[in-house]
């Protein structure tokens, strides 16, 4: 059958539109260059076309923003929407933390409520309120601050009604107070020193006038166990007018949280007999003091951070026997120093923790936590120091080595240059000598050595004795006239 060709002019000058797909269809005003740029990567074209255009690859990329695709129900988010909902969260944490500030001084209305229970369960008399309790376990003390106050209108002094917002006031008589049975009064009060209010004519609260410290000795048999201490406290009152009578003591009252401590009371109404055999009535309070849950859960979290820092530590001496340079030591031996300034500072920030008097966290804690720690420190130095040997041994070694082996390289006999053209026979025979040497020791010969070929040496010599033995030959028989 006759085939027709289609002339070169007739034909278009890109042949490979036939190779389009369906997928790749252009439509018929799109440059062919275009066509290219949108099926084929930027790659290809740099590799079979030279470098693209740059306007094209901008004309053919269009920046479409991807979608916000779920996966198993949860949508990724970007890095920076995760910073922004971090700081928001830091943000919200610090302002729900500040709330526990207000509302602030609950102790106001609980001694309102013990004041205004005088009246209705013991009547009136003078009340004695504990406002402040000092614990200090490494004396070991109690200081007590009181505040002096009076229930009913006839103790109560005109114009000072409504202190602690309940109905008593300041006492309107004299008074000398004895605490634990003393000989001279630890306070008086006198009310003829109480000042005016000028504007409103209502007396006024002076501290210093209507309040005193009395100093107690604290039980401390339960000290060791802290954060676990307790601590007993007895101590009896006694008010007398300056008219030598005893006052009735209605209420004696103390605040039941401290800083550091949590405060329960019991007052109990006793008397004692005088020397005349005439009965005083006082009033006794018994005070337990114990730590609040807080200060037990923060203390007992540091006990057991010191503690892991300190099996870190060990770990550090664990991993450092297996390395073997001195670099990766150097970072446990800081980071083994770190945790040994560290663990002081620590057990410092207990909160109120008695001196290192060797309480039982500090014997199952901070020293064998020292202990540990320095003995950590030591081996780590002692590793340094051995690596570090190693190091100088390897490098006298190293040039010992390289010593003695230049040594016998110099001393080692030089193989016999390759014979030329005008060598003599000796030369010939002590080179072959030295190839054979080296083929028997299975050592590289180039040319190789035929084992079964005879010596250069003595293949010269035969054939000269073939030489000769021919002529020789030839004389005899006639052949070769002599001259």
């Amino acid at each position: 059958m006759p085939s027709f060709r289609v002339p070169s002019f007739i034909r278009p000058q890109h042949s490979f539109n036939r190779l389009r797909s369906f997928h790749l269809a252009p439509s018929s005003n799109t440059p062919i260059e275009q066509q290219l740029a949108e099926a084929l990567p930027p790659s290809h074209f740099t590799k079979q076309y030279g470098k693209p255009d740059q306007r094209l690859q901008k004309s053919t990329r269009p920046t479409i923003a991807k979608p916000l695709i779920p996966r198993g129900g949860v949508i990724s988010l970007s890095t920076k929407t995760y910073m922004w909902l971090a700081i928001i969260l830091s943000l919200l944490f610090i302002a729900a933390l500040s709330c526990s500030f207000a509302g602030a001084g609950p102790e106001d209305d609980a001694l309102k409520l013990i004041l205004n229970d005088v009246l209705t369960t013991s009547g009136p008399g003078i009340v004695l309120t504990g406002e402040n309790v000092d614990v200090d376990v490494d004396e070991p003390s109690v200081t007590i601050r009181w505040a002096i106050l009076a229930c009913g209108d006839d103790y109560t002094l005109p114009g000072s009604v409504g202190l602690h917002g309940s109905s008593c006031g300041l006492p309107a008589m004299p008074l000398d107070i004895y605490v634990d049975s003393d000989n001279e009064p630890t306070a008086r009060y006198d009310p003829s020193q109480i000042p005016y209010n000028r504007d409103s004519g209502s007396r006024r609260s002076i501290q210093n006038l209507v309040q005193f410290d009395s100093d107690h000795v604290l039980n401390v048999e339960q000290a060791r166990l802290y954060p676990f201490d307790t601590y007993f406290l007895s101590s009896t009152l006694r008010i007398v007018s300056p008219t030598n009578q005893t006052l009735p003591i209605r209420r004696l009252a103390t605040i039941d949280e401290t800083s550091s401590f949590l405060v329960k009371t019991v007052d109990i109404e006793s008397y004692s007999n005088a020397a005349n055999n005439t009965e005083s009535p006082s009033r006794d309070i018994d005070m337990f003091i114990t730590r609040p849950g807080n200060a037990r859960a923060f203390t007992l979290l540091l006990f057991g951070v010191s503690w892991i820092l300190t099996h870190v530590t060990i770990c550090h001496v664990i991993i450092a026997r297996m390395l073997r340079d001195v670099k990766p030591l150097l970072k446990h031996l800081i980071s083994t120093g770190a945790i040994l300034v560290a663990l002081p500072q620590i057990r410092n920030s207990m909160p109120d923790a008695p001196g290192l008097d060797g309480v039982l966290i500090d014997c199952i804690g901070f020293f064998p936590q020292m202990v540990i720690t320095s003995i950590s420190v030591i081996f780590l130095l002692i590793i340094l120091a051995a690596r570090e040997y190693d190091i100088i041994g390897r490098g006298r070694s190293s040039s010992r080595s390289s010593g003695s082996h230049s040594l016998a390289m110099s001393s080692r006999p030089r193989p016999p240059p390759v014979p030329s053209q005008n060598a003599t026979s000796k030369e010939i025979s002590q080179y072959d000598l030295h190839r054979m040497i080296k083929h028997l020791k299975g050592q590289y010969v180039f040319p190789p050595v035929q084992p079964g070929s005879p010596h250069r040496l003595d293949t010269s010599r035969d054939l000269q004795h073939r030489r000769s033995k021919t002529l020789s030959k030839i004389m005899e028989a006639g052949e070769l006239h002599r001259h």
